[in-house]
């Protein structure tokens, strides 16, 4: 154990870094025992956001904790309704996940845990198409809006960035399984909906699955089983298309995701 102590203190950060690790044991000491060390980064991941959603608006979803930067992420310049927050200490993650689900405005929005990894990736693809919009402008006038700090006065990786845009190719190279998942239908949606929004696709009323909530209500969501990962993949061409006065947002899905699902609504 001496050794190994010794090789964790030597990569340790100098004290007082703001996102080092916890300079403690790799477990918390808790009366009633031990408990998982808080997460480093203190950064959660936001996805179902209405599209005219500013930070402002994040802000006051979080309200009473302490927003230090919000990056929307976009692809090919348009708003994907996902977006990372970054929180002042790791602490306050916890309770942001607590949102998990509530609406904002008439939407309701999912809140994941994340990690300092995808956010600087977000960062990074910002950056990236930054550049590319900067080119395709370039003589046109200005390419983008000044970069800034974060929300709140906070310092952002981000604050020299030109623009507020990023891709997320997520979706694109997630692997497929042949299902997916839908998320944002009207209430009053059924199968027949949803075959018909897939009326392109050779599907069944038994390959669509309508979740419901623990009192036998519609969620919004539901499950779709392909035929094959190739048609699901080639599906995802309907991603944020319309359904009645809704958009719905396609995911890659699993059978895992799909049972557990199913066993929520039993």
């Amino acid at each position: 154990m001496g050794p190994k102590r010794q090789r964790m203190i030597e990569q340790a950060p100098p004290p007082g870094t703001f996102y080092g690790p916890h300079p403690g044991s790799a477990f918390m000491f808790n009366p009633y025992g031990f408990v998982p060390p808080l997460p480093v980064f203190p950064v959660v991941r936001l996805r179902g956001l209405p599209f005219d959603c500013a930070e402002l608006d994040v802000v006051e979803f979080f309200r009473g904790l302490d927003v230090v930067d919000v990056l929307f992420v976009h692809k090919n310049n348009k708003v994907t309704g996902e977006a990372f927050c970054v929180l002042g200490v790791p602490l306050q993650v916890d309770f942001a996940l607590h949102k998990n689900r509530q609406n904002m405005g008439r939407r309701y929005v999912e809140v994941f845990r994340s990690t300092k990894q995808e956010y600087y990736k977000a960062i990074a693809n910002e950056v990236a198409e930054s550049r590319v919009h900067c080119t395709v402008t370039a003589g046109g006038g200005d390419g983008g809006r000044g970069g800034g700090s974060g929300v709140n006065g906070g310092h952002s990786p981000r604050r020299n960035v030109q623009t507020a845009r990023s891709s997320d190719d997520g979706q694109e190279n997630a692997d497929h399984t042949g299902i997916l998942r839908l998320r944002g239908l009207p209430f009053s949606a059924g199968k027949e909906d949803i075959l018909d929004f897939f009326k392109d696709f050779d599907l069944s009323e038994d390959s669509i699955h309508v979740t419901v909530n623990g009192e036998g209500r519609p969620t919004g969501d539901a499950f779709v089983e392909f035929g094959s990962a190739e048609e699901s993949r080639a599906a995802m061409v309907k991603d944020r298309k319309m359904l009645g006065s809704r958009y719905i947002e396609l995911f890659p899905s699993s059978v895992e995701e799909l049972e557990d699902a199913l066993s929520r609504g039993r």
